[in-house]
């Protein structure tokens, strides 16, 4: 069975409220185990003063305890059996009714406590409203934004979660799973996992356009011509139109990124001019009589 509550924060049975959770504030802080990391006393300590204040922190059960209808320990005290929890109720009771103590939250205070706020979670060393969230990244590829995908992902704790990616899934988006989070005494929290998206080798975003470099050969530049490109759904063949520029770029309808509706966009493939790896002697001499016949000056468009 639990000590007296008033015992446990060191506070008289006259103390008000704010002298109630000021005494609870102060030892939480001392004794919560995120800052006596490996400390079974103090987490032990930590749960007894978080008791106490579940019971001196919410104004009904105080006059239930005050009253001997309850014990240190919140459970029901059967009258005529000797069990009178505080005991000292009476005259304390009817002047400090009065004084509201009603809302009193241990995740709020806790919260309050290390300077946390909106957190929703909170591990409460046993005595939370809710279990902490928990958060994580995980990487992803450029492909799994344009078809959604279903990815697997570890926690320290042991535990792992498959995780739903959405198409038109974006770098920095962060996926809310609820009760996927740490245990508490009124269900587990969330976890929020924030996608990275992984450089890719081909394909790049420019805005809201997908975007891959077309590398062509001068023949297919000036002719025109058939090339296999890569696309995100597989290999297709582009027509090079005939005297192609670098810049040029070929549009590939409904290849492109999804939008969050899963509707895609278009590819562009930007047209790079390529001269071969190795010098080629006969190009070199047409190129030498070309530009002593025919100059000309390129001018940007």
């Amino acid at each position: 069975m639990a000590r007296d509550p008033y015992l446990e924060l060191g506070v008289s049975r006259g103390a008000s409220h704010d002298e109630i959770r000021k005494a609870f504030r102060k030892l939480a802080k001392q004794h919560h185990p995120d800052t006596n990391p490996g400390n079974k006393a103090a987490e032990d300590r930590f749960k007894v003063v978080s008791a106490a204040f579940d019971i001196l922190g919410d104004a009904e059960k105080r006059k239930k305890f005050d009253a001997g209808e309850i014990d240190a320990d919140g459970r029901e005290v059967m009258r005529g059996y000797g069990g009178g929890g505080g005991g000292g109720g009476g005259p304390w009771n009817q002047s400090r009714n009065a004084e509201s103590m009603e809302g009193a939250d241990l995740g709020d205070l806790f919260s309050e406590i290390l300077g946390r706020r909106g957190g929703g979670g909170g591990g409460f060393g046993g005595f939370s409203q809710r279990g902490a969230d928990v958060r994580a990244k995980l990487e992803i590829d450029l492909e799994d934004t344009i078809h959604g995908a279903k990815k697997r992902i570890a926690f320290s704790d042991g535990r792992t979660i498959d995780v739903s990616i959405p198409k038109g899934a974006e770098e920095g988006q962060t996926l809310r799973l609820k009760g996927q989070g740490s245990p508490g005494r009124s269900g587990p929290g969330d976890a929020f996992i924030e996608l990275v998206v992984r450089p890719h080798a081909i394909f790049r975003r420019e805005g809201e356009a997908l975007v891959m470099d077309l590398l062509v050969s001068i023949p297919d530049a000036v002719l025109g011509g058939k090339i296999e490109a890569r696309t995100p759904d597989g290999a297709v063949t582009l027509t090079v139109p005939k005297g192609a520029n670098s810049g040029q770029s070929l549009r590939l309808k409904g290849r492109g990124l999804s939008d969050p509706r899963g509707k895609r966009g278009d590819l562009l493939a930007r047209i790079v001019l390529m001269l071969p790896e190795k010098p080629d002697a006969e190009l070199e001499a047409f190129a030498e009589r070309w530009r002593k016949e025919r100059p000309y000056t390129p001018k940007k468009k």
